[in-house]
């Protein structure tokens, strides 16, 4: 019983959050800035996560080619 109360009070605040930016000009300018306010944050954290990532592709694409040069002398020797 409470799963079918936690869906019908989700779906009572969808509704509510919908009448509320179709309806209030108030409102939907208060959400209009605080969009654009989480916008910067986000490019900026997004891009310093794929600084990181492509940094770490580069160390482990160095490290795999020194790893094959190390270990094609032993193959040759046998």
């Amino acid at each position: 019983m409470g799963k079918f109360i936690a869906v019908i009070g989700g779906l009572a605040a969808m509704a509510g959050g919908l009448a509320l930016i179709i309806v209030s000009p108030l409102f939907r300018s208060a959400l209009y800035h605080l969009i654009l306010g989480f916008i910067p944050p986000i490019l900026f954290f997004g891009g310093f996560i794929g600084l990181i990532a492509g940094i770490s592709s580069i160390k482990d694409a160095k490290r795999t080619k020194k790893l094959e040069q190390e270990a094609e002398p032993k193959k040759s020797d046998a």
